[in-house]
C-alpha cells in the first residue's frame, strides 16, 4: 500500500538534509521533499545507495558515517529543511549488553542530530525559516525490553528535539518528532521472515501476532506515511506545531 501524495508543499529554493537517506524510511522522505522542489541531500554511510537515490530523486549524494564526529561537523548542513532519520537497532539485555554498541547508537542517533542540528540552526535563524523533523518511535514514548540503546537514543532524541523548538520559537524555526511504530522497510521484511522461520508460523501472523500485538490497526506503516507527515510538518499550516510528538503507530501508544 503506497499513500497518495495528499500535502500541498512547495519547498522550491529551499535545500532539505536527510539522513540515512539510502532506503526505507529516509529515502521516502527524500523522495518526498524533492518532489515538493527541494534540493536533497541524501545522507547515507553506504555509497552506493546515497548515489542511487539521489540520481532518482535529482539530489545531491553525501557519504558520511553519523558514528564520526569529525564526518558529521564536516558535512554542509546549511538546510533549511534537517530529517534526522539515520538509526540502527541492537538487541540484547542489559546484563549482555555491549557498552561499544550501547555508545555507537548514541553516537548515530543523539549525537549527530545535536551535531547537525547546531550547524543548521544559524542558516536558518538567518533566514526566518527552517524545519527540523525527528525519526524518532513509539520507543521515544514508551519503553521494551532488550531495546536499552535504542529506547535511551529516542528518548533522549526526544528531549533534543524540544529544546530546538523551544529555542527556535519565534525565529520561523518548528521542530518536531515523528512517532512511527513497525514501518516495512527492508530490515523489518528481514524480521519478519527471520521469525516466521523461527516460530514456524506464516508471515502474515508474525506481523499481525508478534510485531503489531499493541496496535489496534494490524498493518505495518509504509515510508510513505511517514515522509507524508514529514511534508505536512513543512507547510505553512504547520507553523504552530513545535516541540511535538506525533505517533503514527495505528493506536501502539493508546493502550
Amino acid at each position: 500500500m503506497t499513500t497518495t501524495e495528499v500535502v500541498a508543499l512547495d519547498l522550491t529554493g529551499r535545500t532539505a538534509m536527510v539522513t540515512g537517506a539510502g532506503s526505507g524510511i529516509g529515502r521516502a522522505c527524500a523522495a518526498r521533499l524533492a518532489a515538493a522542489g527541494a534540493l536533497v541531500l541524501v545522507v547515507d554511510v553506504d555509497e552506493a545507495s546515497a548515489k542511487e537515490v539521489a540520481t532518482a530523486i535529482g539530489g545531491r549524494a553525501v557519504t558520511a558515517d553519523l558514528a564520526d564526529p569529525d564526518a558529521v561537523d564536516a558535512l554542509d548542513a546549511e538546510v533549511d529543511v534537517l530529517v534526522n532519520n539515520a538509526g540502527l537497532q541492537f538487541v540484547a539485555a542489559l546484563p549482555d549488553f555491549p557498552p561499544d554498541r550501547f555508545a555507537h547508537l548514541q553516537k548515530v542517533m543523539v549525537e549527530a542530530p545535536f551535531r547537525l542540528a547546531r550547524h543548521a540552526l544559524p542558516h536558518m535563524y538567518a533566514r526566518g525559516w527552517g524545519r527540523v523533523v525527528n525519526i524518532s518511535s513509539v520507543h521515544g514514548l514508551i519503553a521494551s525490553p532488550f531495546k536499552a540503546a535504542y529506547v535511551t537514543a529516542k528518548h533522549a532524541l526526544e528531549g533534543l528535539s524540544k529544546t530546538i523548538a523551544l529555542e527556535g520559537a519565534g525565529r520561523g524555526v518548528t521542530s518536531n518528532c515523528v512517532n512511527p511504530a513497525f514501518v516495512r522497510t527492508p530490515l523489518v521484511d528481514r524480521q519478519i521472515a527471520g521469525q516466521a522461520a523461527a516460530h514456524g508460523i506464516p508471515e502474515a501472523e508474525v506481523i499481525e501476532k508478534v510485531m503489531l500485538e499493541r496496535a489496534a490497526i494490524k498493518r505495518l506503516i509504509e515510508p510513505e506515511d511517514v515522509a507524508e507527515l514529514v511534508a505536512y510538518l513543512c507547510t505553512p499550516a504547520a507553523t504552530l506545531i513545535t516541540g511535538a510528538s506525533i505517533p503514527l503507530d495505528g493506536g501502539w501508544t493508546a493502550h
